[in-house]
C-alpha cells in the first residue's frame, strides 16, 4: 500500500521559513509527478507547486519566488522550501503523487501537515 507522509509543518511568524518534507513508500516514485497542495479553511484545495518525474518544477503565481520544490529520487522524498511566509499561506499542506504505470493511472495523497503563519 502506498503511503505518503508529510512533516515539517508548524507555526511561524510572517516573513519566516519552513521546509516541508514528504516521504513516499512506493518504488514508482521516480516515475511519479509530485506535488504540494494546500487547503485553507473554507477554501478549495489548490496546487502550490509540482515537479515532474524529470525534475521540472512549476508554481502557483501566489508562491513564485518564495517557494521552491525539489525531489530526491534516491530517498523517495519531495521537499517544499517556503520562504517569506505570509499569513495567507496558512493552510493544511498535502503531498500528492501521481502518474501512470503501464495503463494504470495512480493518484495518492498524504494526510496533510498544518502550516500556520502569524502576522
Amino acid at each position: 500500500q502506498v503511503q505518503l507522509v508529510e512533516s515539517g509543518g508548524g507555526l511561524v511568524q510572517a516573513g519566516g521559513s519552513l521546509r516541508l518534507s514528504c516521504t513516499a513508500s512506493t518504488s514508482i516514485f521516480s516515475i511519479s509527478a509530485m506535488g504540494w497542495y494546500r487547503q485553507a479553511p473554507g477554501k478549495q484545495r489548490e496546487l502550490v507547486a509540482a515537479v515532474t518525474s524529470g525534475g521540472s518544477p512549476s508554481y502557483a503565481d501566489s508562491v513564485k519566488g518564495r517557494f521552491t520544490i525539489s525531489r530526491d529520487n534516491g530517498k523517495k522524498m519531495v521537499y517544499l522550501q517556503m520562504n517569506s511566509l505570509k499569513p495567507e499561506d496558512t493552510a493544511v499542506y498535502y503531498c500528492n503523487q501521481k502518474g501512470r504505470l503501464f495503463s494504470n493511472a495512480f493518484d495518492y495523497w498524504g494526510q496533510g501537515t498544518q502550516v500556520t503563519v502569524s502576522s
